[in-house]
């Protein structure tokens, strides 16, 4: 999907994810183990796995089935990234703070009362160099600090479409593709309704509203699901939106009528008609329901590093379901060579 820029063309561009190490998360929960009770958390560092993969790992290792492991979010593979698993105490068998393999070692472990479950988590803190940053350094500076002030459009990365998922899901809703596992089934549907999200946030980011109130929208309370329908915006929302307190969303969609009204709805369904008709059908009839997500992805605690080379150093912490990558785009485009015509900062 072609999707819009926020603030224009991004200032810069640059090498990334050149190593895992450049590309860091952090998992933030936002609670505690217990320190008692019948699951052991295990705090994990993994370099080349995605959690998934990780998760059947540890089921091997206890002998146990991958259903019985849990963790609250996904994690890259193409990334260094640090997260907890939670394993039933009658499975990990003395030795399972020492499990360990090839990319992957356990930190430290807890006991706790509760299996992780997933969505559970507050957010993540990611840590990203750019390497052979170019671009002038002055529209660079400032665009950081734009981002930092108004956040980025909230677009799902693309981890959420795999190489093909899109395709796939198409064939699969047309009886082209018979798919018996349940929770791929779930993945090429889930591609599917944030390509819809997707269109209707590139859409407000067109009309410049993707990160204001319309009339009748659906307002996220930020750090939570919830959401509130306004009839219009007034000082008091506007106030709300230039702190962070509430978001504009879009639609998760799924069966039933969405929540919006007047012209925030009208600004959904005028970008959903420019999807094919069959997306918005497959959500339906999986039986998915009507969600909303924020359009707006506040980046908190952003700073930035210079370093030789035209190294750039990012730190900042994203809510969950953001993508860092959604942070990235605004800001440089990624290169796989370095740019010779181009003087580096």
């Amino acid at each position: 999907m072609n999707l819009p820029f926020a603030y224009g063309i991004p200032p810069a561009t640059a090498r990334l994810r050149q190593t895992p190490e450049d590309f860091q998360v952090e998992e933030q929960l936002g609670f505690e183990p217990d320190g008692e009770g019948e699951h052991l958390w295990l705090w994990v560092e993994k370099r080349g796995l995605n959690s998934e993969q990780l998760a059947r790992e540890l089921a091997r290792l206890g002998g146990m089935k991958a259903g019985e492991i849990g963790y609250a979010g996904m994690k890259d593979r193409h990334a260094l990234t640090r997260q907890w698993f939670s394993v039933p105490v009658r499975h990990a068998v003395g030795d399972a703070l020492q499990w360990c393999g090839a990319g992957w070692r356990v930190l430290h472990g807890a006991r706790a009362r509760r299996k992780l479950r997933r969505g559970g988590l507050r957010g993540n803190r990611f840590m990203i160099t750019l390497r052979e940053v170019r671009g002038d350094l002055g529209a660079i500076e400032a665009r950081l600090q734009e981002i930092a002030v108004r956040g980025v459009p909230n677009y799902f990365g693309e981890q959420r479409f795999g190489h093909d998922n899109l395709a796939r899901a198409e064939a699969m809703v047309h009886g082209e593709l018979r798919v018996a596992d349940r929770h791929v089934r779930g993945l090429y549907l889930s591609s599917v309704r944030a390509a819809l999200f997707n269109s209707v946030a590139a859409r407000r980011v067109r009309d410049r509203t993707w990160d204001q109130a319309l009339p009748g929208e659906a307002l996220n309370l930020d750090g939570s699901r919830s959401f509130f329908v306004i009839d219009a915006p007034d000082e008091a929302i506007a106030r709300r939106l230039a702190a962070g307190d509430v978001h504009p969303t879009g639609p998760l969609w799924g069966k039933g009528e969405p929540p919006s009204r007047g012209e925030a709805l009208a600004a959904d369904r005028a970008a959903m008609v420019e999807c094919p008709d069959w997306w918005r059908d497959a959500c339906c009839r999986a039986g998915m329901e009507q969600e909303r997500r924020p359009l707006r992805l506040v980046v908190r605690e952003l700073q930035w590093q210079w370093g030789d080379g035209g190294r750039l150093c990012l730190g900042f912490a994203l809510a969950a379901g953001g993508y860092a990558t959604a942070v990235l785009r605004e800001l440089a485009a990624s290169e796989p060579a370095p740019l010779r015509s181009a003087a580096s900062v």
